[in-house]
C-alpha cells in the first residue's frame, strides 16, 4: 500500500527556508504532535518542493511584467580617428573626435495572440498546483511520522511483556530449584526452566533492540541527532466500539476525492496544460508592438567655429522616433504545428495523470478499508484468544506448583500467552494506525489521545 496522505494541522500556509537547517534537538521526551513539527520544520524534501513554489512565484512575476512596457537607457563614450562626419557640421572631417552618445528606449507589446494573459493564467494556475504539491509532501512526511511513532510505542510495550515474562521465569525457576533441592522435583524440570528463562533473556535483549531501532528511525526521519535518552509520550489512547468508520468505501471516496491534495493538483495541471494549448496557438496569430527611442551625442571638436558646451550638443543633436511593429507569421516551417500538437499531447497527458491519480485515491480508500477491516476482526480475536490463555496459564501455574504438570507443560502454556499478548500489540496498532488514515480520508481530527 503506497503512503497515505495524512495532514494534521500543524503547521499552515507555507513557511519558506533558507538553506541553513536548524536542527531541533529535543531535552525531553515528545508527543506526535511535536514529533510531526519536527519533521516539518526539519524534512530537506519538504524544503526543496518550497524553494521549488518559489521558482513558481518568480516565474508567474516574470509573465506578468510582460503587460508593461520596457525601458532601456544607456550611453557610450569614445574617439575616432580619420575621416568621419563631425555631428556638429555635419561634414566629413579627418581628425581625432571625441564623442559622448546617449539614448533611451522603449517597447511594448499591443497583441501577441493573448499569450501574455494566457501566460499569467498559466503561471497562476501552476502556483496552485505547486501549493498543493507542498501540502502532499506534508502529509507524506506527518503519516510517515506517525507510523514510526506508533512503531515506538509498540516496540516499547513489547519490551514490558519480555521484561514480564522474564520475571515469570525467574519466579518460577526460584520455586523449582527449591522443589528440586527437597527431592519433590526432578532435575531435568529445573533445567528447564533454566532454559526456558536464557531464552527470555535473549528476548528481552532484542526486544530492547527493536525498540532502540524503532526510536532510532523515527530520530532520523526527525532529522535529529540519536541518542539513547531519546523517548517519546505514549498516547492515552483507547480502543472502542465506534472506532472503525461505518461509512463504505464509495462514501470516503466521494468526500476524499472533494479533498485531496493530490487530486486537486492533478486537476490544476489539466487547467494549465490548457492554457498551454492556447499559448501554442498563440504562434499563428500576428503581434503588434509599438517602440520609441530618443538618441543624441556630444563631440570635443567644432573645428573651426566655438564649439557648443554640452548641453548645447546634447539638445542640437537629439533625435526622437516612434514606431510600430507588425509580424505576420506566414510560414514558421511547421514549428507552430508542431509546438500545438505537443501542447495538446501534453494536456492529454494531463488528463490520464488525473485519472491515474483518482483510481490510485479509490485503490488506497479500499485497501485501506478493507485492512482497517481485517485489522479489528484481528484485534477482536487477539483479545479473547488474550483472556483465555491467561485463565489457561493460571490454572497451570497452580497445577505445576502442585506438581500435576512438569515444567515443559507450564512453559507451553506461559510462551503460549506472552505469545497471544506479542501478538495483540501488534493487532492494537495495527488497527489504531488503519482506522485513523480512514479518519484522514474523512477528513476527521487525527489524533491519538
Amino acid at each position: 500500500m503506497r503512503k497515505f496522505l495524512l495532514g494534521l494541522a500543524l503547521a499552515t500556509g507555507i513557511g519558506f527556508s533558507t538553506f541553513a537547517q536548524e536542527t531541533v534537538i529535543p531535552s525531553s521526551p515528545i508527543d506526535l504532535e511535536t514529533a510531526v513539527k519536527i519533521a516539518l520544520e526539519n524534512n530537506l524534501t519538504l524544503k526543496r518542493s518550497e524553494l521549488n513554489q518559489l521558482t513558481n512565484e518568480a516565474t508567474l512575476l516574470q509573465n506578468q511584467g510582460q503587460r508593461y512596457p520596457n525601458f532601456t537607457t544607456g550611453a557610450s563614450s569614445g574617439y575616432r580617428w580619420g575621416r568621419s562626419i563631425n555631428p556638429v557640421t555635419n561634414l566629413f572631417e579627418t581628425a581625432r573626435i571625441g564623442n559622448i552618445n546617449v539614448s533611451a528606449s522603449s517597447n511594448a507589446t499591443i497583441f501577441a495572440g493573448n499569450q501574455i494573459n494566457n501566460s499569467i493564467k498559466q503561471s497562476k494556475v501552476d502556483l496552485e498546483a505547486g501549493m498543493y504539491n507542498i501540502e502532499a509532501t506534508k502529509n507524506d512526511i506527518t503519516l510517515n511520522i506517525i507510523n514510526l511513532f506508533i512503531n515506538v510505542v509498540f516496540n516499547r510495550e513489547q519490551v514490558n511483556v519480555a521484561e514480564n515474562q522474564l520475571l515469570t521465569t525467574k519466579d518460577q525457576l526460584t520455586r523449582t530449584t527449591k522443589l528440586v533441592d527437597a527431592g519433590s522435583l526432578p532435575l531435568s524440570d529445573q533445567l528447564d526452566v533454566q532454559a526456558q528463562n536464557a531464552t527470555n533473556q535473549v528476548n528481552l535483549v532484542n526486544a530492547k533492540n527493536n525498540y532502540n531501532i524503532a526510536k532510532l528511525n523515527l530520530a532520523q526521519a526527525l532529522q535529529i541527532p540519536y541518542t539513547l535518552d531519546f523517548s517519546v509520550i505514549e498516547p492515552k489512547f483507547e480502543i472502542n466500539e465506534s472506532l472503525m468508520a461505518t461509512e463504505t468505501p464509495k462514501d470516503i471516496y466521494q468526500i476524499a476525492i472533494e479533498t485531496m491534495p493530490e487530486i486537486k493538483a492533478a486537476q490544476a495541471n489539466i487547467l494549465s496544460s490548457e492554457y498551454g494549448v492556447k499559448l501554442a496557438k498563440a504562434g499563428y496569430f500576428p503581434t503588434l508592438g509599438i517602440g520609441a527611442n530618443i538618441f543624441s551625442n556630444y563631440v570635443d571638436q567644432s573645428f573651426g567655429r566655438e564649439r557648443p558646451t554640452f548641453g548645447q550638443q546634447i539638445d542640437n543633436n537629439l533625435s526622437e522616433a516612434l514606431n510600430l511593429q507588425l509580424s505576420i507569421p506566414l510560414f514558421s516551417r511547421l514549428n507552430n504545428k508542431a509546438n500545438v500538437q505537443r501542447a495538446r499531447v501534453q494536456k492529454q497527458i494531463s488528463e490520464v495523470a488525473a485519472l491515474e491519480a483518482e483510481n490510485q485515491l479509490r485503490n488506497d480508500i479500499e485497501t485501506a478499508y478493507n485492512s482497517a477491516l481485517a485489522a479489528q476482526l484481528t484485534y477482536e480475536s487477539s483479545l479473547v484468544q488474550v483472556q483465555s490463555l491467561k485463565e489457561t496459564f493460571r490454572i497451570s501455574q497452580q497445577r505445576f506448583d502442585l506438581g500435576a504438570i512438569n515444567s515443559v507443560d507450564f512453559q507451553v502454556a506461559q510462551n503460549n500467552l506472552f505469545n497471544a499478548q506479542a501478538d495483540l500489540l501488534n493487532a492494537k496498532y495495527t488497527y489504531i494506525f488503519r482506522v485513523k488514515v480512514l479518519d484522514f480520508y474523512l477528513g476527521n481530527p487525527i489524533n491519538l489521545n
